[in-house]
């Protein structure tokens, strides 16, 4: 993936939304309410920039790595 998500406004969202949430696990942030909100817009800004989310596979790689990442950069 060339496309660097952590530089778009929804990703900086949801890391702030994180932090925030006083949530342990990025996993159950991203679930629900305000974190499942924010993965949307990062999902469908990842497709506006030409990455292609429609395989479940695909889509549950860049879910992993936007976990990973929440949880390296934003706890």
């Amino acid at each position: 993936m060339s496309w660097d998500f952590t530089e778009d406004a929804a990703f900086m969202a949801l890391c702030d939304a994180y932090k925030e949430s006083g949530e342990s696990s990025a996993m159950e942030f991203l679930a629900h309410g305000e974190g499942a909100f924010h993965f949307q817009e990062l999902a469908q800004n990842a497709a506006g920039e030409g990455i292609d989310l429609s395989d479940s596979a695909d889509l549950e790689d860049f879910q992993q790595d936007v976990i990973d990442t929440l949880q390296e950069m934003c706890s």
